[in-house]
């Protein structure tokens, strides 16, 4: 039997992301290695769309996001570690597609 992967449905204006495995180290533009025991102040971080609700507007699936790492609900399915956000918490979408909308709530 083929283990597959679960439908996920999100609902409202819920956002599921998952986050890179480095996560914790990351490099300086020099190159220096920085531990995740480090601590930078209110740092963001980027994540990639897996599933959006319905209500949720200027993001789709595949886009990836910057969120606050401080401010998000963490959930497990089938062994992989994704997060849950709401749309009003992510700061800025980076995607390939050119969207001629304003993004205003009206």
């Amino acid at each position: 039997m083929e283990d597959s992967k679960q439908a996920i449905t999100m609902l409202a204006d819920r956002v599921l992301v998952t986050t890179p495995q480095s996560e914790g180290e990351r490099h300086s533009r020099s190159g220096i290695l920085i531990p995740a025991t480090a601590q930078v102040a209110k740092r963001l971080a980027w994540a990639e769309v897996v599933a959006v609700g319905p209500a949720v507007r200027s993001i789709s699936p595949g886009d990836k996001v910057l969120f606050n790492p401080e401010d998000r609900f963490e959930v497990e399915v089938q062994g992989e570690d994704y997060v849950i956000l709401k749309e009003r918490d992510i700061h800025a979408v980076a995607s390939v597609r050119i969207v001629n909308e304003t993004g205003l709530y009206l």
